[in-house]
């Protein structure tokens, strides 16, 4: 079953280029999507017409296949059945935290509004907060009562449009995955709009990154990873390397050798896209013959460290990714293998 669906939705604020262009996505029941893609893109914008709050040139947006907006259609935002977690939750500064996730609810029997809230409380891990008041929470628990209460009326779809960013660093993943394991547990589909490419690859099935107003990839974020679509693509989500060379079929001749292609490749020249952590680099042996490349820089981050090493044929310094310290220095001389597969780019394409 398809929860959401938007066809060729287009919409500009003047007469210059369209901040939608034609954009397209389906999102899966129960799957949680993340739109992922720059500052300007459209990504809020977006989000604000499936909500109901703007209204596009052209184009259709359907929730649970009833359509709510199209040619002459416009089904105003309480009747879309669409739940909203803005940025830094926007509670109800005066209302409890109970009575801020009743909100959404409609007027009905109290012992019923009452059980309900409880059973959100308890789904946020929030079980006995109810009579706090907003600021006598955390920010990460703000956002769980925003999200809480945008659950509270069981809607077709949640929206969340980048809740995460007034969280300290070190919360975020914390809340991430609160806030994955509620929409999972209450069986919503949620659609999660960010720039933080950790956060769309680690919390979300479907990552549809979005550039110029339109999406130019969707699909799980192991293939978004591993299969970027095109050289922009692949610089975006994540950190990418860039191998000029030459396809032959399945492989690829490259500056790093021979590298196998996850599809056959129409031959020419191009590049061979792969990622930091499948160049691998250690002591030379010998006269191997092998690819060998000199150390530039050394950077630690904790659980991974990047080596910058420059190879004979690039100007461009290649990126490697080691796990925890790395043992090598700038200066040293090093072997380089690519392990795994990589993803064609041809020069014309």
């Amino acid at each position: 079953m398809t929860d959401l669906r938007i066809e060729g939705l287009t919409s500009s604020y003047d007469s210059n280029r369209p901040v939608l262009d034609g954009l397209d996505l389906t999102v899966p029941g129960g799957c949680l999507a993340a739109v992922l893609g720059p500052s300007g893109c459209g990504k809020t914008t977006m989000l604000r017409m499936v909500a109901g709050f703007l209204r596009p040139d052209s184009g259709s947006v359907y929730i649970r296949s009833r359509a709510v907006t199209g040619a002459g259609l416009h089904v105003p935002p309480e009747k879309r059945h669409v739940g909203i977690v803005p940025q830094e939750g926007a509670l109800f500064p005066h209302l409890t935290t109970a009575r801020n996730v009743a909100f959404g609810l409609s007027r009905g029997p109290s012992a019923s509004r009452r059980k309900r809230v409880e059973e959100l409380l308890e789904l946020v891990g929030l079980a006995g907060y109810g009579d706090r008041m907003p600021h006598e929470l955390s920010g990460g628990q703000q956002q769980r009562i925003a999200l809480a209460r945008a659950l509270a009326p069981r809607p077709a779809v949640v929206l969340l449009d980048e809740p995460f960013n007034a969280l300290d660093s070190s919360l975020r993943a914390g809340i991430r995955a609160d806030v994955r394991a509620a929409l999972a547990a209450a069986g919503a589909t949620g659609v999660l709009v960010t720039h933080d490419q950790e956060e769309a690859l680690s919390g979300a099935d479907l990552v549809a990154v979005m550039r110029d107003g339109h999406i130019v990839q969707c699909g799980t974020p192991q293939d978004v990873y591993r299969r970027p679509t095109d050289l922009w693509t692949a610089s975006f989500v994540g950190d990418a390397v860039l191998l000029p060379g030459t396809a032959r079929g399945t492989t690829a001749a490259t500056v790093l050798g021979t590298v196998p292609l996850h599809a056959p490749a129409v031959s020419g020249r191009g590049f061979a896209i792969i990622r930091p952590e499948q160049v691998a680099l250690s002591q030379p042996v010998g006269d191997s013959g092998g690819s060998t490349a000199t150390v530039r820089s050394v950077e630690f981050h904790g659980h991974h460290s990047t080596i910058g090493i420059s190879v004979p044929g690039m100007e461009e310094t290649v990126s490697a990714r080691a796990l925890g310290l790395a043992t090598e220095r700038p200066g040293d001389v090093v072997a380089v293998m690519v392990s795994g597969r990589a993803t064609w780019h041809a020069d014309d394409a």
